[in-house]
């Protein structure tokens, strides 16, 4: 548990530092899947899609699974199991056949939304309320500053001549030792707190109820809007080089790990607009910048403006939704608000990455405005629906 005098205890580093080496891992699977996918294994864009729906819609049942097991089991060792199943992603390696590489991918990525609602649960076991926006911002920027680290590798790979394939696996390692972070993780849980319910507290609940189904919601059309970022990786390597499309996911990582940092540190924030605004609407507005720049044949500093501002959003995103559900709901029912919560997101992007892969073989344009339409439309529900949630 946290000492008296701070919020970084031991748990909150191995809880975050595991997730540092598992994005360390699969990030750059994830980065390097589109191009392997449909460049190397020649393979259509619309199979991308295809591998993304299959990838996040069974997410979104698996990470829903996970919440509901997490109220029951040991949260800590359904996240290990969860980690330990992520290593299929790096034997998309070992196969040239991409409908196996799809399978190996989907299957991995299933694993690791499993595990995303007891790992997040865990963290609210070794926090202090009040210190909830801190250590999920922490969360985050380790998570995706791994990220950030397994594409700047993966470009010096890349740029030494090593092979994809021998990438692919190597990716293993950092996902091996995430999964022994968390097994060395103290299996902590906090106890149910009960609590009397008088007239003055019940207006508080239904603020709360307010923001949390406005979460779910928005989430859930956000997740409509939430594209794989392996189409900007390929519209830029098609546009530019294969390089450069690889580069623009470490930008929108980057990007992405400060803000998170930096927004859950702001405790005077309004979690529900900074979520709406600076969340779901700018991350509208950094699709619709690549939109036009598809559109009117802008070099690759538009597309990585727009990724920025993607990043940013996503920074916010994934600091405040947790937040928020932590904040909304009990300690012993909060493992199915995290699962509710990866599972809405989940099943919007089952058929976004569907609709994006058709629009994609249109006009990539079309499908970058779509996406841009739904996600500020989740930033207005968000705002809506959040506007009695003051905490």
């Amino acid at each position: 548990m946290t000492g008296k005098g701070g919020w970084l205890g031991r748990e909150v580093l191995l809880i975050s530092f595991s997730a540092f080496f598992a994005d360390l891992g699969y990030q750059t699977v994830q980065a390097l899947f589109p191009i392997y996918l449909v460049i190397t294994l020649s393979s259509s864009a619309f199979y991308f899609g295809i591998a993304n729906a299959i990838a996040f819609g069974g997410g979104a049942l698996l990470a829903y699974a996970g919440g509901l097991l997490g109220s029951r089991y040991s949260r800590k060792w359904l996240a290990v199991i969860g980690s330990a199943f992520i290593l299929l992603m790096p034997l998309t390696g070992a196969t040239f056949n991409p409908f196996l590489a799809i399978a190996l991918f989907a299957t991995g990525w299933w694993a690791r939304n499993f595990r995303v609602p007891p790992r997040r649960a865990m963290l609210t076991d070794v926090s202090r309320k009040s210190d909830y926006g801190r250590t999920f911002g922490f969360l985050h920027a380790l998570d995706i500053g791994g990220g950030m680290l397994s594409v700047i590798l993966l470009l010096l790979l890349l740029g030494y001549g090593i092979n994809q394939n021998d990438i692919l696996l190597l990716t293993a390692l950092p996902l091996l030792v995430s999964v022994f972070l968390l097994v060395v993780t103290p299996d902590i849980r906090k106890k149910q707190r009960l609590v009397r319910i008088g007239a003055k507290a019940s207006s508080v609940i239904r603020a709360k109820k307010g923001a949390f189904n406005g979460v779910i919601l928005a989430t859930a059309l956000y997740g409509f809007s939430y594209y794989s970022l392996g189409f900007p990786i390929l519209t830029i390597a098609k546009s530019s080089n294969v390089l450069l499309g690889i580069g623009s996911y470490g930008v929108y990582l980057g990007v992405s790990a400060v803000t998170g940092y930096y927004i859950g540190s702001r405790k005077r924030l309004n979690k529900v607009k900074a979520l709406g605004y600076l969340g779901y609407m700018l991350s509208g507005v950094g699709t619709g910048i690549l939109a036009l720049g598809y559109a009117f044949g802008a070099n690759f500093g538009v597309f990585y403006t727009g990724v920025a501002l993607m990043g940013f959003g996503l920074g916010v995103i994934e600091t405040m939704e947790p937040t928020i559900i932590s904040l909304v709901k009990s300690v012993v029912r909060l493992d199915a608000g995290m699962g509710a919560l990866q599972g809405a997101r989940g099943l919007g992007l089952f058929f976004a990455n569907l609709v994006m892969g058709l629009l994609y073989l249109v006009s990539p344009t079309y499908s970058y405005l779509y996406a841009a339409i739904v996600s500020i439309a989740a930033g207005a529900l968000m705002i809506y629906f959040g506007r009695d949630f003051s905490t």
